[in-house]
């Protein structure tokens, strides 16, 4: 019994000790671009891509093949004999350089599933003077098969066909495509001497700032015959004169920047005949005023269809073009809605009937499917949907696939097999992707891997395996192989979180407040400080966003805390945030209700969770601070104006200030223009409200922040001197609208010392 006893007191003591080992972490461990952050992170698996249905790993040293059933790897190909072949095999071509080895196959590729071929770039020349290139190594016949150089020079947004081995890609304004050989081909014309086009028309690349789910500027036909393309023209838009101040007399960079209620560019859709060289342009009438999104391809290539969106953003058409000639064939769908519609997703044809399309909507007031069949024509009428402010009109018979107070975040593909198609949803909850196999002939949904957490998933060619990487606040991370209906998998990895091995760690606790109105659930994430002492007094921040398109709580690690949250809560400070109404995943009407009001209803829920902090007996109710950035930026400045005696001190990163300086496509979206919402833009000008402020606040921006331009700050600035308030200022020289790398470490210390000298 001693025995027993003796070794219950050893265990107990080796416990207490192991607790008292773990550390304190620096800024450097936990934010982006510190030295010790990545060592820090959930171990992952990079490099894993789907070759046709087989999972591949292209690691450092060799490309292997994964057993989708047992998660055996075997090696396809190894770094070693992709650069003997590179150095000393045969060559398609000569070459007047010798070509420069690798030094890893992970950005590797295996575009074909029924050919022994890897793509990947490469160098050719020495270190003064180098060219870039494209390779095909076949790892069978151990040779390299093609190779082609990218002579442009910042050549960007690679688009690769594998239908027709093509590959395009843009540099400075124009767009090319290249195949083989030495030489590519410009797609679009060139001014006479070959001159650039000076920012004026840009063609190939994202337009209308990137909005409407616009990422890409390119998009091949499925069978490669034709490459669809953006071409924008930006000369009647006003130059915004950013500031380079590297050079020994300050030099003007400026950015075309259409602010609310003024010219905005003007978009057109080409589209290239890869074998004959013509462009024609879709016959859209005039482009003024007018969003071209979501461009997609019929399965046959005869059709194209894009979704256009008026100026004011509240009527959408989808509309199909005959992709030979450019003609319009006819408006399949039109939605409108009295606040707006926002479209952020392409069609996708189902591979087993090609007749038929998915369709997105937010009509019934969550993002939803809809199966539209092109082979069905009827005449269009006029309904309302279940968010009663929405109206629609069905030239197509139209069948939902989805319903429910909940939203579908993606389309991951199809089983082609089974008829199903793959999605990501917020079904389980608002905090976490899953993933689910969509019966489109029953709408039956089968779950496949875990109901718990965050769920990033690849699907292969097939539809019937996929690559999940899941996360949640229990488990760092988990990456599986698994079969799409919904059976058990292989787990190929299973991470430990070294911050919580190594480090003493903050308690990190999620649940719901209800709103200002007094009935929407709004959830909050509580983070009590290092150390936690329930008969002391702690000082409270607020990180804050708020606006559209952004959450910041997820069943995640930490659940969705960020490093800065995670040391502030080391520093002795609680930290809150909360997703108010206007944030998003939570359906249209939770978004929508901050319409031609930004900040207002905002500001209400945020003071909410002030008033749950003052609740908390451990928190100092006179000492609480508030931080945050971009459209957070504009939170913490707008609730240290709005509510001066209850915030102490802020830091404000990138704020908008005033609306009419944002730019035409989120800011009209959200407050229509300046001359339609002149008491909403009046309102929600802070200049108005320099006066106010009574605690410390600080204003960080980047000194070329194309994104929230600097004006902002600089006319807050000038407010405040003439109403005699006297916030205070940091620029990061030449950043834009967020800090990388070390600067970003150096930002967070900046705010951390901003908040320890002023809000104890």
């Amino acid at each position: 019994m001693k025995q027993i006893l003796s070794f219950i007191a050893i265990l107990c003591m080796t416990v207490t000790l192991s607790a008292q080992e773990k550390k304190a972490f620096t800024l450097n461990d936990v934010i982006p671009g510190g030295s010790n952050y990545f060592n820090l992170t959930p171990k992952t698996m990079p490099g894993l891509q789907w070759w046709e249905d087989v999972c591949v790993r292209a690691d450092v040293e060799a490309i292997k093949r994964i057993n989708n059933r047992t998660g055996e790897e075997s090696v396809v190909v190894t770094l070693k004999e992709v650069n003997e072949a590179l150095q000393n095999g045969e060559k398609p071509y000569k070459l007047l350089a010798p070509i420069k080895p690798l030094h890893t196959l992970q950005g590797a590729s295996l575009p074909w599933g029924n050919r022994n071929l890897l793509m990947f770039s490469g160098y050719v020349g020495d270190e003064e003077k180098s060219e870039s290139y494209v390779f095909f190594y076949d790892f069978v016949q151990k040779k390299l098969t093609n190779m082609f150089r990218i002579q442009e020079a910042n050549a960007a947004n690679f688009d690769f066909c594998k239908e027709n081995g093509y590959l395009a890609y843009t540099a400075g304004d124009h767009l090319y495509i290249a195949n083989h050989g030495d030489f590519s081909t410009a797609v679009s014309p060139h001014l006479t001497g070959g001159k650039e086009i000076d920012n004026d028309i840009v063609y190939g690349q994202a337009v209308h700032r990137n909005e409407f789910g616009i990422m890409k500027g390119t998009f091949w036909s499925p069978k490669g015959t034709y490459l669809a393309f953006y071409r924008m023209d930006q000369s009647m838009v006003t130059d915004y004169p950013q500031v380079n101040t590297t050079t020994r007399i300050a030099t003007l960079v400026p950015d075309k920047y259409p602010m609310a209620g003024m010219t905005s560019h003007k978009v057109t859709v080409g589209i290239y005949h890869v074998k004959t060289g013509k462009t024609i342009y879709l016959q859209a009438g005039d482009p003024t005023d007018r969003y071209f999104t979501n461009i997609s391809w019929s399965p046959d290539e005869k059709d194209i269809y894009v979704i256009e969106l008026n100026r004011d953003q509240n009527h959408a058409q989808l509309v199909q073009y005959n992709a030979e000639t450019g003609e319009k064939k006819g408006v399949l769908y039109e939605e409108k809605h009295a606040r707006y519609v926002e479209p952020q997703h392409p069609l996708a044809f189902l591979p087993w009937d090609e007749t038929k399309f998915i369709y997105w909507s937010q009509r019934d007031g969550y993002h939803h499917l809809y199966l539209m069949d092109t082979q069905k024509p009827q005449a269009g009428e006029w309904k309302t949907g279940k968010d009663a402010d929405d109206t629609y009109c069905e030239y197509l018979q139209t069948t939902p696939l989805t319903q429910g107070d909940w939203l579908v975040q993606e389309i991951l593909g199809f089983n082609k097999k089974m008829k199903t198609v793959i999605i990501g949803s917020t079904e389980i909850s608002p905090l976490q992707t899953n993933v689910f196999s969509l019966d489109v002939k029953t709408g039956k949904r089968t779950l496949i891997g875990k109901r718990d957490g965050m769920h990033r998933a690849q699907l292969s060619e097939n539809g019937t395996f996929l690559i999940d990487n899941f996360t949640s606040n229990d488990v760092p991370r988990e990456i599986s192989i698994l079969p799409t209906d919904g059976k058990k998998g292989v787990t190929l990895l299973t991470a430990t979180d070294p911050m919580k091995e190594q480090y003493n760690l903050p308690e990190i606790s999620i649940g719901t407040i209800k709103a200002a109105d007094g009935k929407t659930d709004l959830y909050y994430r509580l983070i009590k400080p290092v150390g936690f002492d329930l008969n002391k007094k702690y000082p409270a921040i607020i990180y804050v966003y708020g606006g559209p398109h952004a959450q910041m709580i997820h069943n995640t690690r930490f659940y969705d805390a960020r490093g800065w949250d995670l040391y502030m809560a080391q520093q002795g400070y609680v930290m809150l945030t909360v997703d108010n109404r206007g944030s998003d995943n939570r359906g249209i009407q939770f978004e929508n209700c901050t319409f031609r009001q930004l900040g207002a209803e905002e500001a209400k829920d945020q003071v909410e969770g002030v008033k749950f902090l003052q609740s908390l007996p451990y928190v100092d109710a006179g000492k609480i601070g508030v931080h945050g950035w971009s459209f957070g930026g504009y939170m913490t400045t707008n609730l240290m104006l709005t509510y001066p005696d209850l915030f102490k001190v802020g830091v404000a990163g990138g704020p908008v200030i005033d609306w009419k300086y944002y730019e035409v496509m989120y800011g009209e979206r959200y407050m229509d223009t300046p001359q339609t919402n002149p008491e909403g833009y009046k309102s929600r000008d802070l200049k108005a409200k320099a006066g106010n402020l009574k605690g410390r606040l600080e204003i960080i921006i980047g000194g070329m922040d194309p994104t929230c331009v600097p004006q902002h700050t600089i006319t807050f600035l000038r407010a405040c001197i003439d109403a005699g308030t006297h916030p205070d200022l940091f620029i990061y020289p030449e950043d834009g609208h967020n800090m990388m790398g070390r600067d970003r470490v150096h930002l967070h210390e900046h705010i951390t010392r901003y908040f320890l000298d002023y809000l104890k």
